[in-house]
């Protein structure tokens, strides 16, 4: 009779883990090639696991896409929030984050592409950039630098800005990226209250680098 343990389950999910991750790094190479009608056995192969384990994690390469690029984005939210964490204003903070995203546009376009595409379904996501901009504008709102009434409608106003933004660069691509992103980022400022020379200052500050995090690998 073979007795159960406790590391039984724990070495399961690890397993379960292991796999989920390997399909999600194999569709964010997949995505970083432009390859975005990938057959899901060629992300299986690339991912080293079976077509039976892909069902276990995903109903289909739509819902794995989804994942890939909320976790790109994800990750690209947690180098924002290092490259913010010394500034005590919180209008710097949304200001650069912000900004910094703008950017990612032209660095990259694959994954910028796909955010478009399913930018309303990352809007709601507890994931990537949305729930950090939300905190972002809480903060600024909290602190008295931001005067804004419904913080869910100022973020609505945000998401569209940027997916909008992004779409304007993609079909104008002799456009400065970051001349356009600063200064959506300095009307943003002003709409929720901040006086224009501030907020044009606070958008002219200069940026740190933002470093191969963000991108999808």
């Amino acid at each position: 009779m073979t007795t159960q343990t406790g590391s039984e389950p724990n070495r399961l999910e690890r397993r379960k883990a292991r796999t989920r991750a390997a399909l999600v790094r194999s569709a964010q190479s997949f995505l970083a090639q432009g390859k975005l009608n990938a057959p899901i056995l060629e992300i299986t192969q690339a991912a080293d696991v079976g077509m039976g384990s892909f069902y276990n994690h995903f109903q289909s390469r739509e819902e794995l896409f989804h994942a890939a690029i909320e976790e790109a984005l994800d990750r690209h939210g947690a180098l924002l929030d290092e490259l913010c964490a010394d500034l005590a204003d919180p209008a710097q903070v949304f200001a650069q984050s912000f900004r910094l995203t703008g950017r990612l546009h032209r660095r990259n376009p694959t994954l910028s592409k796909m955010l478009l595409n399913d930018g309303l379904n990352l809007l709601g996501s507890d994931k990537g950039l949305a729930p950090r901009a939300r905190r972002d504008i809480e903060a600024a709102v909290g602190a008295g630098r931001f005067q804004v009434r419904d913080p869910g409608l100022a973020m609505t106003i945000v998401g569209g800005a940027t997916l909008c933004l992004g779409q304007l660069l993609h079909e104008q691509p002799e456009r400065d990226d970051a001349e356009a992103t600063d200064q959506v980022a300095e009307d943003l400022l002003r709409m929720f209250g901040l006086p224009t020379e501030e907020a044009r200052e606070i958008c002219r500050r200069p940026l740190p680098p933002l470093g191969a995090d963000a991108v999808v690998r």
